[in-house]
């Protein structure tokens, strides 16, 4: 990619209006055209950075761009707004100097862009690190959360910014973030119950109701449809380019990013679906026994929803829409509300719930992203504020804004133009003065003390009597009718009698922007902004943990019968404030401008651009930086960074510092019409002579660089030879005693390998003669053998001849035995079968003879007697075969012989239990009273994490022991242990968890029956002794963690420095032996054991949240603690398999 040096170099127009030629508006304009033609939206006057709306994605906001401006002059490459972030960045970490960035431009001309691309680009050339980076994260994820709750579509701007807002990022010395806090002005509640056709609600009740789950609207008791709620405008709710439900899941995510716990921003949601359930409460006249109007709700569904969302009671609500309460001094008077009340109560409860809701939002944000240390801090502000505003129909809204922008370029004719003619005129440099319109007389109109617009406004609210809009405009009329920017169809003038453009009820103010026409319609009401006390009361009452810190004045004990100041009182002080606060730090500023109101890329309407360049001032501004100078710098700073460029004043000047600057000058041989000399600065006209001077200051500092790398390389160079010379002595003579060594050990080895052959040679030679010995003998034996085996297998056949004959005759012999044989058990089985037979006859003869005999007398009792022998003799069986085969007298032992037969099952079972109990019997009958004592802990360890805590089925199988560290025996704990005047019950080495980082310390954990003892590991001094009546409880996760957190119970003297979170290997035995002197103590109660995934812990005046969640592995499956925020501790648990 190519990379331009030079503002000048490949220039599409003039990327400086300053050097436009010729200067008029019609080519300023050109200028601005063709530029944005060629998608060049920056252009410079001066160090002011003018920003064209493109109404697209551009390919000039990367990271390659960022690195690009980065510590680059800010001439030196082609206009963008990171150029003036850089500059004002390296200004503040460089040269110490605050700085400010104001953005200002009419409604949809980019601020809100602007300023985001601003603190994207700090974020990303500033340091790096852990803390860097979430606090970069933190502050940049504050800008989704307030978009949403602060920002709507309007006809103008997709994402109009309906409140100010005022960044201050503070910095430490190296320039590096460490928070930042955040003002906001004047949201636009009124839009929350009312929008201009065209226009939306703000986005996050959109969002909401797009992106939120099934089970998350379930809960909020809310419907996807947008038209089941009266406060949503139906004919723009969906924006095109515009995702709401993945807008809504960034929201949640930054709100995490940011800090915020999930009951909080569950609180939160809720707070935004009571506000769309109030604008469905309808009202219905009444009439009452006295001929009074009074209001009811018509439909009481909305009211319950909303009351169960805000643990509200319902009555309590419903009287404070029906009755409105007065009081004055000592007395109290009810009043009844007709309907056109009650829906102006309605409405003002829901615009004070959001704007209330929107500030703790911004103060919740502040806890969570202001910076930690102490000290003085690098501050940049940026302001992102509304633009200006004209509409077909302008309200008290609109007139607020409009102010707003006025002291805003009240500030910037201050700062730009008028400061820059009084610098040269108390410099003593030459000036032709250049006519400006100075807005401070709109100013003065608007919010002079006496007769300003707002004084007056404030006095109509606060006067006894009938006070409407229309008294208001009377005012006006009477006392700013001879104001040359003030016009009113009734005022005194006669030249605005005939004006039809302007109606009866409207007033008209000359902007620095233009003319705009204000309907006087709801200004008082507007501006008194009055919340019915009732209401506030009921407030109040809710049971919602954030509602009562959201209505203070609700609290009947601090009745304030004060007026409340006015909504045009409190802006006029906070914008006072904000103009004071600007003033103090050095002013970047970057001028909006809206090419069409169409929104669409590739339109420039000349006109619009035109009407803009006029009310911006821009003109002026470039016709003061043509007859001024470009640069100023006041002569110390100047000659310290350019004294290199002279030899005369290299490397000190001992003069004054305006002399070694006119040596320097002049030594350069700079034109003398390129620069000035005032009294206290030098002034340099051209941009171009000040990268002149920077570039010769660039080649002189490497010409510098590379001095100084010549002599420290030649320094280095010597000290490495003279080593490397003493070091050659040293290396020769050990390399001669090495050398001749080698040389023996050659000689050696020599003489070695030669023996060695010379014995090889004899031994080979003896080893011949005895193989040739040895070869004779094994010949010898081998004949020997083959011989004898020969006689052998011929005696072998003549055996196995003789044998032979003698198997054949044996053969027939057993044949002729086995036919003998199997004739005569024929004969045999034969005479049996006929034996049988007769014995069969007869015994049934007899059979038939005793039935008849005794038949009278078996028939009447032979069933029965069966029946019980039967029995008898199935039980007998039974028992006898249950003694062989009974299970061991193991209590463990679950085995139990099978029932033979089915109707035993209830005598198998109750045998069954009455076997095991009395095998119990005797088991425990064996137990000591120490044994006894450890079984009833692993009882009652049982009942209190069986099924409840992962750690605990991996404790059963490990004896409880008590004193793991043996101190009374350890001699390195002799002195801890002489600290402890009761019996140490359990001794073990336990982490303190440090809240900073989530980091652990080493500490010896005593318990004794009367209290709990920190001690240092190494030291063995005590650090922390809790008498266990100040135990209030103890929280656990149900992880597998060892995790847990001594509770102290508030206003006791051990909970001065807050709880305390540990770590242990041996949780389960610790937890349960706390609970058993618990239990044990008559004089306090039990301790509380709560088992939960997500716990509270007090920090000194601090509450943190400590979260366990499931993660993969890491650190060889150990747990793992790290610090998300400020109020968040998370622990990453390994999943077990």
């Amino acid at each position: 990619m190519e990379v331009k040096t030079s503002l000048l170099d490949n220039m599409i127009g003039v990327g400086d209006m300053v050097l436009l030629e010729p200067l008029s508006e019609d080519s300023f304009l050109e200028n601005l055209r063709k530029r944005f033609d060629h998608n060049e939206i920056y252009t410079y006057i001066g160090s002011v950075v003018i920003s064209m709306n493109p109404y697209r994605s551009l390919p000039i906001f990367t990271p390659d761009k960022v690195e690009e401006y980065r510590n680059r002059n800010f001439y030196e490459l082609s206009p963008h707004i990171y150029a003036l972030a850089d500059e004002a960045y390296r200004s503040l970490r460089d040269q110490d100097k605050d700085q400010c960035i104001l953005i200002t431009g009419e409604s949809g001309a980019g601020k809100t862009e602007a300023s985001k691309l601003v603190m994207s680009y700090v974020a990303a050339v500033c340091g790096k690190g852990q803390e860097v980076n979430k606090v970069k994260e933190q502050l940049l994820q504050s800008n989704p959360v307030l978009e949403a709750f602060g920002n709507a579509k309007t006809v103008r701007n997709d994402n109009s910014s309906r409140f100010g807002k005022y960044m201050d990022i503070e910095f430490d010395f190296k320039g590096d973030p460490l928070g930042g806090v955040i003002s906001n002005y004047l949201l636009e509640k009124s839009r929350v119950v009312k929008q201009p056709r065209g226009e939306r609600n703000f986005h996050i009740f959109y969002q909401l109701l797009s992106g939120a789950s099934d089970d998350t609207l379930e809960k909020l008791k809310l419907h996807r449809d947008f038209s089941k709620y009266n406060y949503l405008s139906l004919d723009s709710a969906v924006v095109s380019g515009l995702d709401d439900a993945a807008n809504f899941r960034t929201v949640r995510n930054a709100m995490e990013i940011v800090g915020f716990m999930e009951d909080e921003l569950q609180s939160v949601l809720e707070l935004v679906a009571a506000v769309l359930k109030l604008g469905n409460i309808e009202f219905k006249p009444e009439l009452r026994c006295n001929g009074t109007d009074e209001s009811r709700i018509k439909d009481k569904n909305d009211l319950k929803e909303m009351c169960e969302l805000l643990g509200i009671e319902q009555s309590v609500l419903e009287r404070a829409f029906s009755y409105r309460t007065v009081e004055a001094k000592m007395e109290k008077v009810s009043t009844t509300l007709n309907v056109a009340q009650a829906y102006y109560a309605r409405d003002a409860l829901a615009k004070n719930l959001y704007s209330r809701l929107f500030s703790w939002l911004v103060t919740r944000i502040n806890e969570s992203i202001k910076a930690q240390a102490k000290t003085r801090h690098k501050v940049m502000g940026v302001l992102d504020i509304y633009g200006f505003e004209i509409f077909e129909d302008n309200s008290f809204e609109q007139f607020i804004i409009n102010y707003c922008n006025e002291k805003l370029q009240q500030i910037f004719i201050e700062l730009t133009l008028r400061e820059e003619q009084e610098e040269y005129v108390r410099e003593g440099i030459e000036w032709t003065n250049i006519e400006y319109f100075n807005n401070a007389i709109i100013c003065d109109l608007i919010e002079n003390n006496q007769n300003g617009i707002l004084a007056m406004l404030d006095e109509e609210c606060l006067r006894p009597g009938t006070v409407t809009d229309e008294t208001f405009l009377d005012k006006l009329n009477t006392i700013c009718a001879e104001h040359q920017h003030f016009e009113s169809r009734l005022s005194k003038n006669s030249k605005f009698l005939t004006d039809h453009s302007l109606p009866h009820s409207c007033f008209r103010i000359q902007h620095y922007a233009g003319k705009v026409l204000y309907r006087v319609e709801g200004f008082v009401d507007k501006n008194n902004d009055l919340l019915y006390r009732d209401l506030s009361q009921a407030m109040y009452k809710a049971n919602h943990s954030l509602i009562k810190h959201l209505f203070p004045e609700g609290n009947p004990s601090k009745v304030n019968l004060k007026r409340p100041p006015t909504a045009g009182f409190q802006f006029r002080a906070s914008v006072a404030t904000l103009m004071k606060n600007l003033q103090t730090k050095n002013p970047n500023y970057i001028r909006c401008i809206k090419p069409n109101d169409k929104k669409a890329a590739h339109i420039f309407t000349e006109s619009l651009v035109r009407h803009q360049v006029r009310y911006l001032g821009l003109m002026e501004n470039v016709r003061v930086r043509r007859a001024g100078y470009a640069f100023r710098q006041t002569y110390e700073p100047c000659l310290e960074r350019y004294k290199m460029l002279c030899k005369r004043t290299w490397p000190h000047w001992r003069g004054p510092a305006r002399d070694g600057v006119e040596v320097l000058m002049a030594d350069l041989q700079v034109p003398a019409e390129e620069f000035s000399y005032g009294r206290s600065k030098i002034f340099i006209r051209n941009p171009r002579t000040l990268f002149f001077l920077e570039e010769r200051r660039r080649q002189c500092l490497q010409d510098l660089a590379t001095l100084i790398q010549k002599i420290y390389r030649g320094w280095k160079c010597r000290t490495h030879f003279l080593l490397l010379k003493k070091s050659q002595i040293v290396v020769a003579a050990w390399y001669r005693r090495y050398a001749q060594q080698k040389k023996y050990q050659k000689i050696k080895s020599a003489t070695t390998v030669v023996q060695s052959y010379t014995r090889g040679w004899q031994a080979r030679k003896l080893l011949r003669e005895l193989k040739h010995q040895k070869r004779c003998e094994e010949a010898v034996t081998t004949i020997a053998a083959y011989w004898h085996g020969t006689q052998a297998r011929m005696e072998l056949r003549r055996l196995k001849q003789e044998a032979l004959n003698k198997l054949a005759v044996t053969v027939i012999w057993a044949y002729w035995q086995g036919t003998k044989a199997r004739r005569e058990l024929r004969l045999l089985k034969e005479e049996a079968r006929n034996k049988h037979a007769v014995s069969v006859i007869w015994a049934g003869w007899q059979g038939t003879k005793v039935r008849r005999e005794y038949r009278k007398f078996f028939r009447a009792n032979a069933g029965r007697k069966i029946y019980e022998f039967t029995i008898q003799r199935i039980m007998q069986k039974y028992f006898l075969g249950l003694k062989n085969t009974m299970p061991s007298m193991s209590p463990i032992d679950k085995n139990w012989p099978a029932r033979p037969y089915l109707f035993l099952d209830g005598v198998h079972t109750e045998l069954r239990r009455i076997f095991h109990l009395w095998r119990c019997k005797k088991y425990r009958s064996q137990f000591t009273e120490e044994r006894k004592a450890v079984y009833e802990e692993k009882l009652e360890a049982s009942e209190i994490f069986k099924d409840k805590k992962a750690l605990y089925p991996s404790s059963v199988s490990q004896p409880f022991k008590g004193d793991y560290l043996e101190i009374s025996k350890n001699p390195k704990y002799q002195k801890l242990n002489s600290t402890v005047d009761e019996k140490v019950l359990l001794a073990d080495v336990v982490n303190k968890i440090n809240r900073a980082n989530g980091k652990g310390t080493a500490r010896i954990f005593l318990l004794t029956k009367k209290s709990v003892v920190l001690a240092d590991q190494k030291t063995g001094q005590v650090k922390a002794s809790v008498p266990l009546p100040d135990v209030s409880s103890v929280s656990v996760s149900t992880q597998s963690d060892g995790f847990f957190a001594l509770k102290l119970k508030e206003g006791s003297a051990s909970a001065v420095k807050g709880d305390f979170l540990l770590s242990s290997e041996h949780l389960i035995e610790i937890i349960t032996k706390l609970h058993r002197i618990g239990a044990t103590a008559a004089d306090r109660e039990q301790l509380n054991i709560d088992i939960s995934d997500e716990f509270l812990v007090q920090f000194k005046q601090d509450k943190v949240c400590v979260k366990f969640i499931q993660g993969a592995p890491k650190n060889g499956n150990s747990v793992s603690c790290k610090r998300k925020n400020n109020r968040l501790l998370e622990v990453s648990v390994p999943t077990t398999a």
